[in-house]
């Protein structure tokens, strides 16, 4: 199991704090120091079932400047991801073949329990 985690958010804590409380083995990745490879976001968002553009943070100064407003394919999308991680959505728990974005917690309660 992995946690996708950035510590400066509070949701991405919410999970770490979760999954130690309930005692889960997992290895926390901390994506904007060791961002994922292209193959591996590939691999996430196929396990989550969403579109590069269902899992960017759209209040990031960088979707403003090179997203927003713009006709971008998924594949450009996932690209500028890929330059600016902090534009992946967070906290994204993977484990197995599955994946959930636990925005909220619940979302990963629900599907671990």
């Amino acid at each position: 199991m992995k946690l996708y985690h950035n510590n400066r958010c509070s949701k991405s804590r919410c999970a770490l704090d979760w999954l130690q409380e309930n005692n889960f083995d997992f290895e926390v990745v901390e994506y904007l120091k060791t961002p994922p490879t292209k193959a591996e976001l590939k691999a996430i968002l196929t396990q989550l079932g969403k579109q590069p553009s269902e899992l960017v943070r759209k209040s990031e100064e960088e979707y403003k400047l090179y997203i927003k407003d713009k006709q971008l394919s998924e594949e450009e999308i996932l690209d500028i991801m890929l330059q600016f991680p902090k534009l992946i959505e967070r906290p994204i728990v993977v484990w197995d073949n599955n994946a959930v974005l636990a925005r909220p917690l619940e979302l990963l309660i629900e599907k671990l329990k």
